[in-house]
């Protein structure tokens, strides 16, 4: 495999790590159709511990078979595959070999309320699976999230000594911030920054609106006109708060939307100069064929061909 200059620039922005995680990295940014341009489009699927099966799956009952979304991830031309132990096992031997795997290694569920997650499977899963990055959830403004961080932490340090990449989904929530503020510009961007801080190589966060929760950010953001009004502007003041630019930052898909909408937020990520989507339930409960047109029509959009 001949690695783009592209691909070798955002390498070199990993200064600590080892050629085994910059190896797997690699894998992810160079596999599928994407594959060299620095862009990505993940498919995830963890939705079944989130929400659990009829919610996640009836509207396509296919998907209730995990060789379902691998197949999609393969046939899409996804850069990576992510979900949990169990969904990954399902399709391992199958699937070995055919799309770079990220094992989200925490979980949580609609059953309870806590703003946490618990920890379903370990660093040793990943390796076994040959998974190239381990997946984790934090939520900056929970009453967990020091215990989050201080999990991650010792769980990224022993994926790193392997040669296995971090990626974090960063999702604002907790007692003192509003249902808004789970979304706005300044919380999202602390989010992602926090993940960058704890190690993160790619950061998961959703799309931004230009609502400003906190009021001390609100005076900075106001006093220095940071421009946040459009979505491209928001995107890239992500990118900005992500080391300027030096960590890999996808956007989450979100809630089942129609087509013209998800379109919208991947010209505005592209705009934005955001390094994709991860999108899980937009795809896997659309029809087959409408989800396989959809996928490529948002890597077309990341690959300039359709702004």
């Amino acid at each position: 495999m001949r690695v783009s200059q592209k691909v070798k620039k955002i390498l070199s922005f990993y200064e600590s790590d080892n050629p085994g995680t910059k190896a797997n990295l690699c894998r992810i940014l160079m596999h599928g159709k994407l594959g060299g341009t620095g862009k990505m489009v993940i498919l995830p699927v963890d939705q079944g511990f989130e929400h659990g099966p009829a919610r996640s799956f009836e509207s396509n009952p296919e998907s209730y078979d995990p060789h379902y979304h691998y197949q999609l991830a393969v046939d899409s031309g996804c850069n990576a595959y992510a979900a949990p132990l169990g969904a990954l096992e399902a399709g391992a031997d199958t699937f070995a070999g055919a799309i770079p795997l990220i094992l989200k290694i925490n979980s949580s569920n609609s059953l309870i309320s806590a703003k946490d997650q618990s920890i379903t499977a370990s660093v040793g899963d990943a390796l076994r699976l040959g998974c190239s990055a381990i997946g984790f959830t934090i939520y900056p403004g929970s009453e967990q999230m020091l215990e989050m961080q201080e999990e991650i932490t010792q769980l990224s340090e022993e994926a790193k000594s392997y040669g296995i990449a971090t990626v974090i989904w960063s999702y604002v929530r907790g007692p003192k911030v509003s249902k808004e503020g789970e979304t706005a510009i300044d919380t999202v961007a602390y989010g992602a920054h926090m993940a960058a801080l704890l190690g993160a190589h790619i950061i998961k966060v959703k799309l931004p609106t230009d609502h400003l929760e906190l009021p001390e950010a609100k005076k900075v953001y106001e006093e220095k006109k940071i421009p946040i009004k459009t979505q491209a502007e928001r995107v890239r003041h992500i990118m900005k708060s992500s080391f300027n630019g030096r960590r890999l930052v996808v956007f989450s898909g979100g809630a089942t939307k129609d087509e013209d909408s998800i379109y919208e937020d991947a010209r505005a990520i592209y705009e934005g100069g955001g390094n994709g989507s991860i999108i899980g339930r937009n795809s896997f409960q659309r029809p087959r064929e409408e989800a396989l047109s959809m996928l490529d029509k948002i890597m077309q959009i990341y690959l300039g061909k359709d702004v």
